[in-house]
């Protein structure tokens, strides 16, 4: 497999963003005058709902309330999710949210071998720029080809949409990039558009269905924060994911040619 691209997923993936998320959902609630309060146990369930404004409308749809007053609510969700945006966007540009261990190194890894850089995400394109810009300086931005988001496609994940809209952009195959991603949903948009997926999963996401995934790591780990049980579990040559080994690991393994293996046999 000659790989071309790595396409990533943004919350959870690139950075541990879901507690960020979770306060700023709380603080727009509490300055809507709404009274809700999501503890991490309730919005944990509630990230099994994909996208922001999304995740607003199923929590109110699950409310008890009388018909006209859940209508009023669905009809505030985009002025509720904007007033969180901000709060969260504040959050990530003053630098209160790191990458997690080994991103950075593995972004750098592949743009020195000459691999594009892509990412597909539910979430919208200000908290992206927030997050590549303060994570990653201000050529950040400039370091991914494609910035695909959420409001981008019709359907989010865990329909493929928003990758189909990646490779589209990408000029590319499925099978000459990479996923990564952090959830079931992700992973099962992803694996839809053909992509083989690296699953790194977080408190947010870990017990989830991860069995389609070509790769299941708890991290990328980096020279500084091996991976326990690397390498020699999944790993061969470190005990972190670099981009040499993913070449090998993404490499799909070739179906036996029955004609060849008869000629094999009659030649032992």
């Amino acid at each position: 497999m000659t790989l071309e691209a790595l396409i990533f997923d943004v919350d959870g993936t690139l950075a541990d963003t879901e507690e960020a998320h979770r306060i700023a959902f709380n603080l727009a609630f509490e300055q809507q005058r709404l009274g809700w309060t999501w503890s991490r146990t309730e919005y944990r369930a509630l990230l099994a709902v994909n996208g922001g404004k999304e995740r607003i409308a199923s929590y109110i749809r699950a409310l008890p309330m009388g018909d006209a007053r859940r209508a009023h609510l669905l009809d505030r969700v985009s002025a509720i999710h904007a007033e969180k945006t901000k709060l969260y966007s504040s959050v990530v540009r003053d630098g209160g949210i790191p990458l997690r261990d080994g991103v950075a190194r593995l972004l750098y890894e592949a743009l020195q071998a000459g691999c594009r850089l892509a990412i597909a995400s539910t979430t919208t394109a200000v908290n992206v720029d927030a997050l590549l810009q303060s994570t990653l300086g201000r050529r950040g931005l400039e370091m991914f080809d494609v910035i695909a988001c959420g409001d981008q496609v019709r359907h989010k994940k865990p329909a493929p949409d928003i990758y189909q809209l990646a490779l589209r952009t990408l000029g590319l195959p499925a099978d000459r990039a990479v996923a990564f991603e952090d959830s079931p949903n992700g992973l099962r948009a992803a694996v839809a558009a053909g992509l083989w997926t690296v699953v790194t999963p977080t408190f947010w996401t870990e017990g989830g269905d991860f069995a389609a995934a070509g790769l299941l790591l708890p991290g990328l780990g980096d020279p500084g924060a091996p991976l326990k049980s690397e390498p020699g579990t999944h790993l061969r040559t470190h005990g972190w994911l670099d981009f040499e080994e993913l070449q090998r690991l993404a490499r799909p393994r070739r179906t036996p040619d029955p004609v060849r293996a008869l000629y094999q046999v009659g030649a032992a």
